[in-house]
């Protein structure tokens, strides 16, 4: 049996990249990257601490690198495709 692969990210539309998760799986990479951004904001306060950028490029690299691995490979898309 030879089944395609479960995405957890659909390739967008339009443009490059993905676009919202797919499936539960999805939902949850997109969770923990908000859970992420919420702890690094905590530890390391915006407005007084310059390592709160290191985590927010951190947290973004995991970000893509799930899509990346999961998700649908990107392409440049112009539109839903015509029959």
């Amino acid at each position: 049996m030879d089944e395609s692969p479960k995405y957890w990210f659909r390739a967008k539309t339009l443009g490059w990249g993905w676009g919202p998760p797919v499936t539960w799986q999805g939902w949850v990479a997109v969770a923990v990257f908000v859970l992420l951004l919420v702890a690094d904001a905590l530890v390391f306060p915006p407005n007084r601490d310059p390592r709160f950028v290191i985590g927010v490029f951190v947290a973004c690299g995991l970000l893509v690198a799930v899509c990346a691995l999961k998700g649908e490979p990107p392409s440049w898309n112009w539109g839903r495709k015509k029959k």
